[in-house]
């Protein structure tokens, strides 16, 4: 079996979100999925294969950490249709079935992916107790987002904030379902980005994932309430950086980006 390690949401290779991709004949046991997700040890593998046609959806599609199986990834869904395209095993657009229904994927002819992926809902709370102690920053803002997603979504004061944070992960396990998502605006206006982002997930085996394309299907409604535009993009990371396009379409939102491979090899198991 073909596994392959691309780079999402960057077009430059140990950029980006880093995503294991096994496409198989059909799936195994869920022990056997989680075993080969634990040996890859990033933050997503996906495990995809063909159904049949004529069907609402082209592929099945999972995500497994190094830990779990998750109901939503971006850039392991970014990675997959990449691999896809790029080994001409399908052309145009691809239909994914996943825990969270039917995703879409589509290739640019600027060599970008279009993902349709749904909008996350978003609710205001009031600040956790120990977040911002485990954060280290105080917390402008607090929302939480779909069940799908699992995450909250906390807007810090300035990006200088969200670049600098060394959060406490272990106090950050038990303060969401999935993770932290925490974000401000860009500081200057000629970044080529309108917010950034960090993403946190030890609860999911995860500390930090480095571009989080699910966030941000919570992030596109929440800056374009704020910026009054449908499309823009965000800039996610810390030590690894990259960026997501977003277009909000109201209960879709699309997300695009590049996506690179940079191992290929046999999986002998």
């Amino acid at each position: 079996m073909r596994i392959r390690i691309v780079d999402a949401f960057t077009d430059q290779p140990f950029s980006g979100n880093p995503a294991g991709v096994l496409l198989l004949d059909s799936f195994p046991e869920d022990s056997w999925l989680q075993k080969v997700a634990a040996e890859v040890n990033l933050s997503e593998t996906a495990f995809a294969h063909p159904l049949p046609t004529g069907g609402e959806a082209d592929w099945a599609l999972r995500w497994f950490t190094p830990t779990t199986e998750v109901d939503m990834c971006g850039h392991a869904t970014l990675a997959t249709a990449h691999v896809l395209h790029t080994t001409g095993t399908a052309s145009g657009a691809v239909r994914f079935a996943t825990r969270s229904g039917i995703l879409g994927a589509t290739a640019d002819a600027d060599g970008t992916i279009t993902m349709d992926f749904p909008t996350s809902s978003l609710t205001p709370v009031p600040v956790p107790d120990g977040l911002e102690k485990a954060l280290g920053a105080e917390v402008v803002a607090v929302h939480d987002t779909a069940a799908h997603i699992g995450d909250l979504l906390v807007e810090l004061r300035d990006e200088a904030t969200v670049r600098a944070l060394a959060p406490d992960f272990a106090a950050l396990v038990t303060l969401s379902e999935r993770g932290i998502i925490v974000t401000a605006a860009a500081e200057r206006p000629d970044s080529g980005y309108d917010f950034v982002s960090r993403g946190f997930f030890p609860a999911v085996g995860i500390d930090e994932d480095p571009v989080t394309g699910s966030a941000h299907t919570a992030l596109a409604p929440y800056w374009s309430a704020r910026f009054g535009r449908e499309a823009l993009t965000g800039f996610q990371g810390g030590a690894r950086t990259g960026l997501v396009r977003t277009r909000l379409r109201g209960e879709r939102t699309l997300l695009t980006g590049h996506a690179v491979t940079v191992i290929e090899g046999d999986l002998h198991a």
